[in-house]
């Protein structure tokens, strides 16, 4: 299949009505803005569990809980696609915002560590069908060339979220105990349910399809095609760029602090370090999505991958000047974050509407089997007393395999 095939693209071209919208612009950041909340929530609370014995947690029992819990969001994950290429977006995006966050409030009612971990995984997979949903929206709702800024914009979400969580986390937790941040949480979801109900259109482009689908007698696109066909390679690719980006994610969320004082930084340095390296996640997301829709989806995740490989290993060196450490870590931040998101806006520009959701949807959910992989990865190197330099070399190296993945990914896809 040559890259110099061209794609109908994702059928953004919405009316400028829908385009103009910005209810459903928000909507769709604050269901992502939710993903942020559960990435930090769990590690945020779980030394409060641990210090006062609540329910029964132990280390290994917390390390179970966060791996469940991961696991359930990446069931979601996949398990969504073909039911919102079936029912639509506005529905799915609502239902799931109910599920995960009547199930997140449900939380503090936990008597033991079993009830708490099962309802994590619940509330895991409803959360994790909402991030396809929202990008499979958000791909379809951007104005006609404008698929990988919207989308890169919208995930700014995620990691606002996560920093509010870890706000709400130095206020919440010493007065009102640990139980108040998954009320918060759930809260939100809550209130944002009937905004969505009131102000988030279906997708046109979705409508369209489906219109188009019943009202001709051409051959009917069935979201198995997403792993059949012309379009298995291009899932491989694809699948295997989203394990990788998701493992750098969470990997060096997890391990970075850590991975520098093994290098010799304080402490203090470390988690300085955390957030500047968020920081730089938030401007690749502003800066990456305006690039690939000015030179294209391929082009320009192959160079984020390519240069997050670049400052990756680049930290393996130790530095004498904090100047330039902290200029590495952001610059590693700004690629290695929007490099897994130019993936989604990548899938999203390749399969047509009908299954989008689902090619969206499985894209994620084994992104989310890299989420669980970075960190042990990480605890791995650690525990053998390798964490630094190894580790970045590790990282760099899942970069890499990123690039060679997307290598065999066409640019563009040509309707049958």
């Amino acid at each position: 299949m040559s890259d110099s095939l061209r794609t109908t693209g994702p059928t953004t071209g919405s009316t400028p009505r829908a385009a103009a919208g910005l209810w459903p612009v928000l909507l769709c950041w604050v269901a992502v803005a939710l993903d942020g909340f559960d990435l930090v929530v769990i590690g945020a609370v779980i030394p409060t569990l641990l210090e006062s014995g609540d329910l029964g947690f132990t280390p290994a029992a917390a390390t179970a809980a966060s791996t469940i819990g991961l696991v359930g969001v990446g069931i979601g994950a996949v398990t969504i696609g073909p039911l919102t290429d079936r029912f639509g977006r506005r529905r799915s995006l609502i239902a799931c915002v109910t599920a995960f966050s009547v199930l997140t409030l449900a939380i503090p009612l936990a008597q033991d560590v079993t009830q708490f971990t099962i309802l994590r995984f619940l509330a895991g997979l409803g959360l994790g069908a909402c991030l396809p949903t929202a990008l499979a929206y958000m791909s379809e709702h951007a104005a006609r060339g404008r698929g990988g800024s919207a989308v890169t914009r919208m995930m700014t979400g995620y990691h606002v979220g996560a920093v509010l969580t870890a706000l709400l986390a130095l206020v919440l937790i010493e007065p009102w105990g640990w139980e108040s941040m998954f009320v918060v949480g759930g809260v939100a979801g809550l209130v944002t349910v009937p905004l969505m109900w009131a102000k988030l259109p279906e997708s046109e482009a979705y409508l369209r399809a489906v219109g188009a689908e019943h009202g001709s007698a051409t051959r009917k696109v069935r979201s198995t095609e997403v792993v059949k066909g012309r379009y298995l390679r291009v899932s491989i690719g694809l699948w295997v760029a989203s394990f990788m980006g998701l493992l750098l994610v969470y990997g060096l969320n997890t391990w970075l602090p850590t991975i520098m004082g093994e290098a010799g930084y304080s402490i203090e340095a470390g988690t300085s370090l955390l957030l500047v390296l968020n920081l730089g996640a938030v401007i690749g997301l502003l800066v990456a999505g305006t690039i690939s829709d000015a030179r294209g989806n391929k082009p320009t995740v192959l160079l984020w991958f390519g240069l997050a490989a670049f400052f990756l290993a680049l930290l393996s060196i130790k530095m004498d000047s904090t100047l330039l450490v902290y200029a590495a870590v952001t610059l590693a931040g700004i690629f290695v974050f929007s490099a897994q998101v130019l993936v989604y806006a990548f899938v999203g520009h390749l399969y047509p509407p009908e299954i989008r959701g689902t090619a969206l949807g499985m894209a994620a959910g084994v992104g989310r089997v890299g989420a669980i992989v970075g960190p042990t990865i990480g605890g791995a190197l650690l525990t053998a007393g390798i964490a630094y330099p190894w580790g970045f070399y590790a990282f760099a190296a899942a970069a890499l395999l990123a690039v060679l993945a997307l290598s065999t990914v066409p640019a563009h896809m040509q309707p049958e």
